[in-house]
């Protein structure tokens, strides 16, 4: 078989039918694109690791102080976690729900690590938090219940930059984080081409280190080779 059939059998002819109708139905230029794409998601993951690293650790930093322990992860299942303002009445509007996204988080690492035999303690429970658990922290009742304290981890926030703002960046993140984790395309727009995606999600990755501190930046220079492997999908596709 020769490379594109290789490519239409083990990876399905649906899958990769959306690069074939971009590249025109042309299978090489199809199968270049589709590579181009791994490269660019390969390019990503280390400066997404990096970046979540440090958001965590800055946010488990802020609240740390915030309840004056170093353990909160552990003992705020019982605070803030439950607190009455996390319910909410559903849809339908007349039964009451209730918002465990934090608390069930945490508790899943603990299964998890018990499981695995691993002792339980803050920083593995903060390590095996998922990129949502951080994000959720800028929702508007937990944000509420912390009296704003995520966003401390800030210490270049604009003036004019709200909860808001910064909840939309990290969703931003979070969701393009889910799909170069499941092989999803992120170089189109409809069925065309485009960079859109990757290009506002490093702009947002940037923006929010540069606003934690610029200092940051400098850990993700070494690894950072994502504006080059778009800049050369940019350059075969003109």
């Amino acid at each position: 078989m020769n490379e594109y059939e290789i490519f239409e059998k083990y990876l399905s002819a649906p899958r990769i039918e959306r690069y074939l109708i971009a590249a025109k139905s042309n299978k090489q230029s199809c199968i270049n694109l589709y590579k181009s794409n791994l490269s660019i998601s390969k390019a990503f993951h280390p400066v997404l690791g990096l970046f979540e690293v440090i958001l965590r650790n800055k946010i488990s930093h802020v609240l740390s102080r915030h309840f004056n322990d170093e353990d909160w992860i552990i003992n705020q299942q019982s605070g803030f976690m439950i607190d009455g303002s996390l319910d909410y009445i559903n849809d339908r509007g007349f039964k009451i729900e209730t918002n465990r996204f934090i608390f069930n988080s945490v508790k899943t690492a603990e299964q998890k690590l018990l499981k695995r035999s691993i002792p339980i303690n803050s920083n593995r429970l903060i390590a095996e938090q998922s990129m949502s658990f951080w994000t959720e922290l800028f929702e508007k009742k937990y944000y509420k219940i912390l009296k704003g304290r995520p966003i401390q981890i800030f210490e270049k926030l604009p003036k004019d930059i709200s909860r808001v703002d910064i909840s939309n960046r990290l969703n931003k993140i979070r969701r393009f984080r889910n799909r170069i984790n499941h092989n999803e395309p992120i170089c189109f727009e409809g069925l065309n081409i485009a960079l859109t995606i990757p290009i506002e999600t490093i702009e947002a990755i940037n923006t929010l280190l540069m606003w934690i501190n610029p200092e940051t930046l400098k850990l993700l220079e070494e690894f950072n080779d994502v504006e080059n492997q778009i800049k050369q999908l940019v350059n075969e596709n003109k």
